[in-house]
């Protein structure tokens, strides 16, 4: 009986161990997840910026182009 009851405490004493790991790995991943969505926000607005200016330079020398034309 006493063997029973000890290996039910040694049990549910390696469960809970586990549990703590589990949940700091999910804090972990949770960080992660969260600096590399942070990454790819910034890494997409540069990429917009980028594309912004691009198109405004082209619109400029289009319009510089077609004012020329008709002069």
């Amino acid at each position: 009986m006493k063997k029973i009851f000890l290996s039910l405490a040694f049990i549910l004493a390696l469960m809970n161990s586990c549990k703590e790991k589990t949940q700091d790995k999910m804090g972990e991943a949770t960080e992660a997840v969260k600096y590399e969505m942070s990454d790819a926000a910034d890494t997409t607005a540069a990429r917009v910026d980028n594309a912004i200016e691009t198109g405004a330079a082209k619109v400029e020398e289009v319009a510089k182009d077609v004012k020329d034309e008709h002069k």
